[in-house]
């Protein structure tokens, strides 16, 4: 979700867009009233006095946790972008650019990277920040009893991190060392041309070992706990209510951090939090209602539409049959009037998904998606294709199909699409469908362990480029919760990972991308765009393709 997974993945800021991430009870929560008048929009408040720099922003969805080397949930990014910084982040147009690392050398053969700290680092505690807590934390992150959500995003890329995971190996034999205080040095098992990429990850954050080793796996679910390094700190937090942050007086750019509070609260009925907004009480939400994103955007309400790279789909289990098939699953993709969901269940500008490979990437002026095929797959549904493929595969008319399990994670706007497409299935296909939900943490439980046959999911990358996307559907990844596996696909996914030259690793990118639509490897639904509510007198935020929401800019005017 994603995420991402999305995970989740995944991934991600509004709910109309966003299904690779947790969901919860529809409960309403209770609202702090941050206005200084809260029958006022914030935006409309005036004072003689300079406006305090603090504010309030909903989240909709409770994270699975807080800790960056543990988990992939999207629903945990905003607080872990906030906390912590790695060697490198982002900036302001989506640029990942230097972060704890002030420069970096990459050795000729680009296998060696030496990353020079910036002086003077440290934890919000006031503790010093070296290149050993950089060791420390990528060891922890091999270590299996962490349960390291996004541990392939590290035994991929370095030398002797597999066999350190598998026990295998030692950490003499780990290429990950630490020079001096202020020098790290990374050394990769093949040349890999976005490693700096992956790096932005928060899997690559670094999380102090006193703390750690002092409270074990709770060190994050306390705020007098949560020691990060980055512009903001926790001082207080109830995972089912709030996460408070106030700025770090320890960052390293602390001097250009202005927001001196910033409250994460969690509302998860997506009225409340919408009827909290529009009264003032909050500044920011990050789902919009899908019922009412035109009624805000026509009114100039604050809706903020940021360019996401992403893509909601939903995994089809390519162990179990009769869902092994190929013919089936191109038969599910072909039901669904991909159109009639995003124009009539989801309301929203949405570009119909072919693939489950979001365009977004460009090499040398041109999307390495430009003029890819449609798959047999279109806007609408194509009933008579559909009948036809799976008459094919064994089932004229439906006839002997069993009852197909449609699930999906506690969200409105999720419930409506799986709705939607449930009686897509039984008036195309004359199957019957059975839905069931569950909150996020059972529900994806489930779908890692391939406890299901059909399932609400997408993806938001981590990284912008392809190479986010590919292990999705490589076989053993611990992203592949489809349990798809295809020989001639994997070996493509490791060309592209080794291929220095952007325009031939493009050329494979979109070889392996064919391979698994063609096999109707998932059922894709449409490419995602970002949209959230910020009252106007917020600026200096912004959001990076991947759905990661910064604050350390932003001003309260």
């Amino acid at each position: 979700m994603k995420k991402k997974a999305f995970s989740a993945v995944l991934a991600g800021a509004m709910a109309v867009s966003l299904l690779s991430a947790c969901g919860g009870n529809s409960q309403p929560q209770n609202i702090a009233d941050v206005s200084s008048a809260a029958s006022e929009p914030a935006s409309a408040v005036t004072s003689a006095e300079p406006a305090a720099q603090e504010m309030t922003f909903v989240l909709n969805n409770i994270p699975d946790g807080l800790d960056p080397t543990v988990t992939n949930n999207s629903f945990a990014q905003y607080v872990i972008l906030n906390c912590f910084e790695g060697l490198v982040t982002y900036d302001s147009t989506g640029a990942v650019v230097a972060g704890c690392a002030e420069t970096w050398d990459i050795s000729d053969d680009g296998l060696t990277y030496t990353f020079h700290l910036r002086d003077g680092l440290k934890w919000s505690d006031g503790t010093d920040l070296t290149a050993e807590d950089f060791v420390y934390s990528i060891q922890h992150v091999l270590t299996p009893a962490t349960g390291a959500q996004y541990v392939s995003m590290v035994t991929d890329y370095i030398k002797g991190a597999q066999e350190f995971y598998d026990g295998t190996g030692t950490a003499e034999d780990l290429g990950v060392k630490a020079i001096d205080a202020k020098t790290l040095e990374i050394t990769l098992k093949q040349p890999t041309s976005y490693f700096i990429d992956v790096l932005s990850m928060w899997v690559y954050d670094p999380i102090q070992k006193a703390t750690v080793e002092a409270n074990g796996d709770a060190w994050s679910t306390r705020a007098e706990t949560y020691v990060g390094n980055g512009p903001f700190k926790v001082t207080g937090m109830s995972m089912n209510e709030n996460v408070i942050l106030e700025k770090n007086e320890n960052y390293w750019n602390a001097d250009s951090v202005t927001l001196d509070k910033l409250t994460f609260r969690y509302v998860l009925d997506q009225a409340t939090a919408l009827t909290a907004y529009e009264s003032g009480e909050v500044d920011g939400v990050i789902s919009i209602p899908s019922s009412d994103y035109a009624r805000l955007k026509a009114d100039k309400a604050g809706v903020q539409t940021s360019p996401s790279y992403g893509t909601v789909y939903y995994n089809i289990n390519c162990s179990v049959a009769p869902f092994d098939d190929p013919l089936v699953r191109k038969a599910l993709c072909l039901a669904i009037d991909r159109q009639s969901i995003i124009d009539n269940v989801v309301q929203v500008d949405a570009q119909p998904a072919y693939s489950f490979l979001a365009p977004g990437y460009v090499v040398d002026g041109k999307d390495i998606t430009e003029g890819r095929s449609d798959y047999g797959l279109s806007a609408t549904a194509d009933v008579e294709a559909a009948q036809a493929a799976l008459a094919e595969a064994g089932y004229p008319n439906g006839e002997g199909f069993p009852t197909l399990h449609l699930s999906y994670y506690d969200n409105d706007t999720v419930k409506k699409i799986v709705e939607a497409m449930a009686e897509m299935f039984k008036n195309n296909l004359n199957i019957n469908v059975e839905v069931s939900s569950a909150d996020w943490g059972i529900f994806y439980d489930s779908v890692v362990k391939g406890d299901y046959e059909v399932c609400a999911m997408g993806w938001s990358a981590d990284y912008v480029n392809p190479m986010s996307f590919l292990p999705l559907f490589k076989t053993g990844d611990s992203t592949n919760n489809a349990f798809y596996s295809n020989a001639d696909y994997d070996a493509l996914v490791e060309q592209v990972m080794t291929e220095s030259d952007p325009a031939k690793a493009a050329e494979l990118t979109m070889q392996a991308d064919a391979i698994a639509s063609e096999d109707y490897a998932c059922l894709p639904l449409y490419y995602k765009s970002n949209s959230y509510l910020m009252h106007d007198n917020i600026s200096g935020y912004f959001m990076n393709a991947s759905g990661g929401l910064f604050f350390k800019d932003v001003k309260v005017s």
